[in-house]
Formats: C-alpha cells, sequence, structure tokens
C-alpha cells in the first residue's frame, strides 16, 4: 500500500512507515530493514500523495507503478537509472503517453524508475487510488510530518519565575 510508502528527502531509497509521534516517525528502510527515526524537520512524502503530470491533468503514482509492472511483466525495470535522458522518455512515453513533457523532468522519471524496482524487489502492491482511499488508512498515515513553529515553543518547559529577594 503506497499510504504508507515515504520518501524522505537527503535519504536515498524508500522507507516503510513503522509508527508515528508528536514530532517524528519511525520508518524501516524497504532494502536494509534498518529502522531510523525521521524528525519534524525532515520533508516527509507518501508515495501514495504524488501524480504525475499530463496533458489532461494528474494521474496518481499508483497507477503510473502498475503501467509500469503491466509492461514489465512484473521484473525489474528493462531501463537503468542511469540511461541517456532520451531513453528515459522514451521508456516513460511507453508507459505513460500523455505526460507533460515541460513538467515532467529527467529526474522525475529516474526517481520514478528507482522506486518502481525498491517496490518490485520488496513485493510491495501497487494499488488503485480507490482502494487506498478507505478513512482507516487516511487516518494512520500522516501525508507529510510538519511541526508548527507555535506548537514547538509551547512544548518548551517553562521556567519558574525566581523568588524575589526581600530588600534589608
Amino acid at each position: 500500500m503506497l499510504k504508507t510508502i515515504l520518501s524522505v528527502s537527503g535519504k536515498p531509497g524508500l522507507f516503510r512507515l513503522v509508527s508515528n509521534a508528536k514530532n517524528m516517525v519511525i520508518v524501516e528502510s524497504l532494502t536494509d530493514k534498518r529502522r531510523l527515526p525521521i524528525y519534524a524537520r525532515d520533508k516527509v512524502v507518501s508515495l501514495g500523495d504524488i501524480a504525475m503530470y499530463t496533458d489532461e491533468g494528474e494521474v496518481p503514482l499508483s497507477e503510473v507503478l502498475t503501467k509500469i509492472q503491466v509492461k514489465e511483466n512484473g521484473a525489474q525495470a528493462s531501463v537503468a537509472t542511469n540511461s541517456k535522458p532520451d531513453v528515459l522518455k522514451k521508456y516513460f512515453a511507453e508507459i505513460l503517453p500523455t505526460y507533460d513533457r515541460e513538467r515532467v523532468y529527467d529526474t522525475d522519471i529516474k526517481k520514478l524508475i528507482s522506486w518502481y524496482n525498491l517496490l518490485s524487489a520488496a513485493g510491495i502492491a501497487f494499488l488503485s487510488e480507490e482502494e487506498v482511499a478507505t478513512p482507516e488508512v487516511a487516518e494512520e498515515v500522516p501525508a507529510t510530518v510538519e511541526v508548527k513553529e507555535e506548537a514547538a515553543q509551547e512544548e518548551k518547559p517553562k521556567r519558574k519565575p525566581r523568588a524575589k529577594k526581600e530588600d534589608k
């Protein structure tokens, strides 16, 4: 389920959400199964919230991944992430012919192929958005981890006022 799979900026790979706390989430790497905390200052995005631009609008990432899976018959992607930009664009045009060529960059296609390979190696199913959008799932997984400045300041322990010294 893509709602529980997270991308963390600054950290390679993808992560599965294990639990969440007030100012952090605990995630598990899909590749080496190591668990680590991700704090509120890190940018975290759920793959279930990502969509690819097309000429008609946006297509959810789960649909794009499913199209790649159908094309590859469940195997790893036939194009490498370090391929030339023209090769990547041609491959992606086979997957999603109406993708917006101005707003979808080569790096986006590389990341998509990399994510597909990681998810298929981990045995993650690419569910459609209708199957994912159940109330239980939406409540248990945050789309992003953010902490408001006001809330962060309120959590700091308050100092006790000093006792005033009496004049003698």
